[in-house]
């Protein structure tokens, strides 16, 4: 299944089932010495139970965190640069890495309804974030391919 062609693809959006998360999530850029600040203060770290993701590159660490989270440690790193008031839909579809076109279909779907999208994935679900006002309109044109909204 390394190579998929349209209507495999499309088979595999009728299979998708699209869960919204209740929260609204903050896109927060830090300098790496601003992260190892809030490293030492477990006071400052995310809801243990909350979905949350962290990437450390060499130019910043990016956080997407419930905006509830953002709010309580954003005292501690002021000079961030943040995104707010996103949504984080999960695409509940176990795929194998070597999947291919799948993302590229969800993305292109919601480009021609103009919604910007942030893409991230986990092991086996892949997950976008949507901003609040677009909510409804991405949830629309993805409930015409996929197989279930909720």
């Amino acid at each position: 299944m390394s190579v998929l062609d349209e209507n495999t693809v499309g088979d595999l959006l009728r299979k998708t089932r699209v869960e919204v998360a209740l929260a609204t999530y903050a896109i927060v850029g830090v300098r790496h010495q601003d992260w190892t600040r809030l490293l030492e203060n477990p006071e400052l770290s995310p809801k243990a139970d909350a979905p949350f993701m962290i990437l450390r590159d060499a130019y910043e660490v990016t956080l997407v965190i419930e905006d509830d989270d953002w709010q309580r440690i954003r005292h501690a790193v002021r000079d961030a640069r943040v995104e707010t008031g996103y949504r984080l839909l999960t695409l509940d579809l176990i795929l194998p890495w070597n999947t291919v076109g799948y993302l590229a279909r969800v993305t292109e779907i919601l480009a021609s309804v103009n919604i910007s999208v942030g893409v991230l994935s986990s092991f086996s679900r892949d997950h976008l974030l949507i901003k609040q006002e677009d909510l409804g309109k991405a949830l629309r044109v993805l409930g015409e391919h996929s197989g279930e909204l909720c």
